[in-house]
């Protein structure tokens, strides 16, 4: 009897102990608690835009989901780097995260005074979406598709023109690219935002312009500009009958603007984890669908060791591009 006691006693101890050690194990897991408190996230870009619209999408449902407010701050300027600073230099705790687009893959290079390393002081959590630009021309141009654009721009006697947001903007780089890829000698003509461009190339100041497609649906809808090609690799859900630039012949051409999320470097992983899969799964909901595909984009959500490798080898196309184009910032 007192044998069956020692061996009931020894197992019980033992059961007790055995449902101590996951509660251990929690107390030493920053993710167990996380949040407890409200969230940052930061928007580099001014309210209103895609960049914008996908922030606060994702705050709403965070914050549904937690139970903790998380809340989006606009801080614009600078090309994109004054929010991604701030959070460079935050407490790596994961309550200050910032979005990040892909200008900001191009700022590596261009900008000289970036006050931190998107590499190596940021760390990822998800690329969210994916968009393309698309190549669109004045109907009055007597093209129907890429190659007649091409054959036009090489035997023209001047440059073909092509509007852009800026210098070293993506509707700059698009259309150095294009030029690039395919040989032909295109003019940039910067301006001071996209909306202005697309006037002109609706008025017929200018040849074409590589716009997003929340820009220039309506105007392609209604025939008062005629699409060629889209820059990713794959068709536009928005415009299917828009080929891409590879299937209309410029091999290797691929341009994607994308947006992400990220954190101060140093955060711990399980929060990392912790934070890519809410937003993962949030991100292939039908709701976050449509609200993406009002400006022609489609949700990612990848992982963050797919995110790190996607934003080092977009900083090295672009940085490619940039010196090949001889573009200073």
């Amino acid at each position: 009897m007192n044998t069956g006691r020692r061996i009931i006693s020894r197992i019980l101890g033992l059961t007790a102990l055995t449902s101590l050690v996951p509660k251990a194990f929690t107390q030493n897991d920053p993710a167990a608690n996380y949040p407890n408190k409200p969230i940052r996230l930061l928007c580099p870009f001014a309210p209103a835009g895609g960049v914008d619209i996908t922030a606060r999408t994702i705050a709403q449902k965070l914050t549904e989901l937690w139970g903790q407010t998380v809340i989006v701050e606009n801080k614009a300027g600078a090309n994109g780097t004054i929010a991604v600073d701030i959070a460079a230099r935050a407490p790596a705790d994961g309550y200050t995260l910032s979005m990040i687009s892909s200008s900001h893959s191009v700022n590596v290079t261009l900008l000289n005074t970036q006050l931190y390393d998107l590499v190596n002081d940021l760390a990822p959590i998800t690329q969210a979406t994916a968009q393309p630009y698309v190549l669109v021309i004045n109907p009055a141009l007597p093209v129907k598709n890429m190659e007649e654009l091409l054959s036009l721009a090489k035997n023209s006697s001047k440059p073909l023109t092509y509007g852009s947001s800026g210098i070293g903007g993506f509707s700059h780089l698009a259309g150095g690219l294009l030029g690039l890829l395919s040989g032909t000698d295109l003019m940039n003509v910067p301006y001071k935002g996209g909306s202005l461009a697309m006037n002109d190339v609706i008025s017929g100041q200018i040849d074409m312009l590589f716009s997003t497609i929340l820009q220039a649906h309506g105007h392609i809808t209604s025939g008062r500009l005629r699409a060629l090609a889209v820059t990713t690799t794959e068709r536009s859900p928005s415009l299917p009958n828009v080929p891409t630039m590879q299937e209309a012949g410029i091999k290797d051409y691929e341009i994607t603007g994308w947006y992400g999320v990220v954190a101060p470097a140093g955060t711990p992983i399980s929060i990392i984890n912790k934070l890519n899969k809410e937003i993962v799964g949030i991100l292939k909901t039908p709701t976050m669908a449509e609200r993406l595909s009002v400006d022609g984009s489609l949700a990612v959500g990848s992982s963050p060791q797919a995110f790190g490798q996607f934003i080092r080898a977009e900083i090295a196309k672009w940085r490619k591009v940039i010196q090949e184009l001889k573009i200073r910032g």
